[in-house]
């Protein structure tokens, strides 16, 4: 009783703070207590502030769901038409705008508070009153700032706006920490899932539900679903819960003990995704669907991790990915780790039944190549060292309440729209590239795995422009009969099928990886080269830029993540032709997501193993042969110390075939068996993996 009477308090205070915040705010763009150039900016940000008091009610009353089609389009475009395009040069949002206006010292935490602000929208949405709250009282706690010193006559110095944003970030993460944790394994927090279970998908007023960016990208995706036969839907989403099953099984995991899977999609794709989340209530899980990242506590980024709608603006997300520079410091890292720790205890019953994530991706939107902006937050050398710390430290707190060798994961992709003129005809095409025939492949992928456990080290190189030339040193069987470097991956954890892979053994490996124009986690990497020395990266560059230094800086930052060096997690042959020649047919190599583009050449992960966090639990192929290549030299260092065992992050690299001169393995003897010779599969018993070329 006492603490029921203590809620209501709470509520009653929170909601107290929340009326008077909105009637301060209000009072701001009338005000003119505050010179410019500040006053436009503060007036800016209040009209958005009240703009999102109006999306409040607009959800509150239900109005939201008896709104027409044209309305809820209208409101939609309004919520994020500041930051499109054609509108972000005259943002405060976008950092050079705010540098102009306010000089790059004061510019940085200007722009950074108009990001923050737009966390306002999903809060909005979602009804989470104290997420509303605690960034209208930012807004007023900053402006104050400005108000005491034109008492003055000056403005506040930008170390002051830095400090409050600092305490911010500090005060709140406790209560950040908890929801997050909370949102990746509770299934009762179930905003999504009522939209995907409980909405009528014929009528595409539901998009607009989440309070996300909708374009046409996702109302032709639902159109299209909806076009789609019952049987057609069934198949796409028996294939992404069976590949997840199938990933426990093949893992020797016990997905019995589970009793949530967090589901990922992008907005469009409810159909399938009900048809989905039923398949998974039959094995016993309900879904956990989080919203992406969208606020300083949960991270900015190009890569969308959640659900998702259309991104408004990449360069947005590129500019404000590093805000934390800010204020990151080594106390607020401790910070950040504590309430993590906490709120992971807070929940670890459910955590302990958490399976992992069941992921669709898209691909097919323009290709993104961002601008480099000195006026945008970058992390200093000492916070990059800070920041690689709390990401190893996050990710061996995670792994201690959700194990590694106890979760499994599968991604499936389709294309959008936006892929071309023939997206229907596509789509349908990777419909079938998505439920190729498992036993085929697994069949020719054996017969490659085969003739790779004879081998000492594998030689890899390019023709024509591409400069590839490297040895891949393999681990030594001690048992052949019992033995094998390579899993046989066919359509489990990575859809479609079509690839053997190994984590190799660094020392021995050297040489260099070069790519002619490769797409990584939505960036593109223009003539990309990577030099190896013991499996370590030793240099690295491209050309995207018209300086080394900042092609450096390009390939650090997002590719190696802010680590001096990575290794070789992963040494892969893609064997699945046909989306491979399907992509050349349609023109669309450059919008191929990774999860495809790998399964279509040669590929190499730097970063952690294929099996990271789960080195120790047994794995076997199909022919019943243990794969015994589950750890390298940096991952066996777990047993000393996690940091320098792990980098959580695994980026994998394809040489396209076209570009593919040899893959031969060498033997201890020295003989040489070619596999792939100028693009094609010359290894007998491969020879359908060549029809898809003819």
């Amino acid at each position: 009783m006492h603490e029921t009477i203590m809620n209501e308090e709470k509520k009653e205070l929170e909601e107290e703070r929340f009326l008077l915040a909105w009637e301060r705010i209000g009072q701001i763009p009338q005000e003119g207590r505050c010179e410019e150039p500040y006053r436009s900016y503060f007036a800016k940000m209040a009209e958005f502030a009240l703009l999102m008091k109006e999306t409040w009610d607009f959800v509150a009353d239900g109005a939201l769901y008896r709104a027409s089609m044209e309305e809820l389009q209208e409101k939609n475009h309004k919520l994020y038409e500041d930051i499109l395009p054609e509108n972000y040069g005259h943002s405060y949002a976008d950092p050079d705008f705010a540098a102009v206006c306010f000089g790059k010292e004061m510019g940085q935490p200007l722009s950074f508070l108009c990001a923050e602000l737009r966390g306002m929208i999903a809060a909005a949405y979602e009804q989470s009153m104290s997420d509303m709250l605690i960034r209208m009282e930012l807004l007023l706690e900053v402006y104050q700032a400005f108000l005491c010193a034109a008492q003055e006559e000056a403005f506040p110095k930008a170390e002051e706006i830095r400090d409050i944003l600092y305490w911010y970030v500090s005060d709140y993460y406790e209560t950040a920490a908890c929801e997050k944790v909370a949102s990746v394994v509770l299934p009762q927090r179930d905003f999504a899932a009522r939209i995907v279970m409980e909405s009528d998908l014929s009528d595409l007023r539901y998009l607009y539900y989440y309070g996300e960016y909708v374009s046409e990208n996702e109302i032709r995706t639902a159109e299209h679903l909806l076009e789609l036969p019952e049987e057609t839907i069934r198949l796409m989403a028996d294939t992404y819960t069976e590949g997840y099953r199938i990933g426990f099984e093949v893992c020797n995991k016990d997905i019995s003990i589970k009793k949530s899977v967090n589901v990922r999609y992008c907005i469009g794709f409810e159909r399938m995704m009900r048809a989905a989340i039923r398949n998974f209530d039959q094995i016993g899980l309900k879904p956990t669907i989080y919203r992406s990242g969208t606020n300083i506590f949960q991270g900015i980024s190009v890569n969308k991790n959640g659900y998702f709608g259309a991104n408004p603006n990449k360069q947005f997300d590129y500019d404000h990915r590093e805000d934390q520079a800010l204020f990151l410091d080594s106390q607020l890292v401790e910070r950040r780790l504590e309430c993590m720790q906490n709120a992971y205890e807070q929940f670890k019953e459910e955590a302990a039944v958490f399976g992992g994530p069941a992921v669709l991706e898209i691909f097919g939107e323009q290709p993104f190549v961002p601008a480099n902006k000195d006026t945008a937050c970058r992390l200093s050398k000492k916070q990059q060292k800070l920041s690689v710390e709390y990401i190893s430290k996050a990710g061996a707190i995670q792994n201690q309440y959700i194990k590694g060798e106890e979760r499994s994961f599968t991604i499936i992709a389709f294309p959008i729209p936006e892929i071309g003129e023939r997206y229907e005809e596509i789509f349908d095409a990777f419909i079938r590239i998505n439920t190729l025939d498992y036993m085929l492949y697994r069949g020719i992928q054996q017969t490659i795995i085969d003739t790779l456990d004879r081998g000492d080290y594998v030689l890899v190189k390019g023709m024509g422009k591409n400069r590839t030339s490297l040895k891949i040193k393999l681990h030594t069987l001690n048992d052949p009969e019992k033995e094998t470097n390579f899993e046989n991956c066919v359509a489990d954890v990575n859809i479609p099928v079509g690839e053997v892979f190994t984590s190799p053994q660094l020392a021995g490996t050297e040489g260099i990886l070069h790519v002619t124009r490769v797409f990584l986690n939505e960036l593109e990497y223009k003539d990309i080269s990577i030099r190896f020395q013991d499996g370590m990266i030793t240099e690295y560059n491209c050309f995207n830029f018209q300086t080394e230094e900042e092609n450096k800086k390009y390939i650090r930052e997002n590719l190696l993540f802010h680590h001096e060096t990575l290794p070789i997690g992963e040494f892969a042959i893609g064997t699945n032709t046909t989306a491979y020649v399907v992509a050349r047919k349609y023109g669309i190599e450059d919008k191929m997501p990774i999860l495809i583009a790998e399964k279509t050449g040669p590929h190499f992960a730097v970063g952690d193993t294929c099996y990271s966090h789960a080195e120790d639990v047994k794995m076997y192929n199909p022919d019943g042969k243990e794969i015994i290549a589950r750890d390298n030299e940096i991952s066996l260092l777990r047993g000393q110390d996690d940091g320098k065992a792990y980098f959580n992050c695994h980026t994998d690299i394809t040489i396209p075939y076209d570009e593919l001169g040899e893959l031969s393995v060498v033997t201890k003897e020295g003989d040489v068996i070619p596999i792939i010779l100028e693009g094609r599969f010359v290894l007998k018993g491969c020879e359908a993996l060549n029809e898809a070329f003819n």
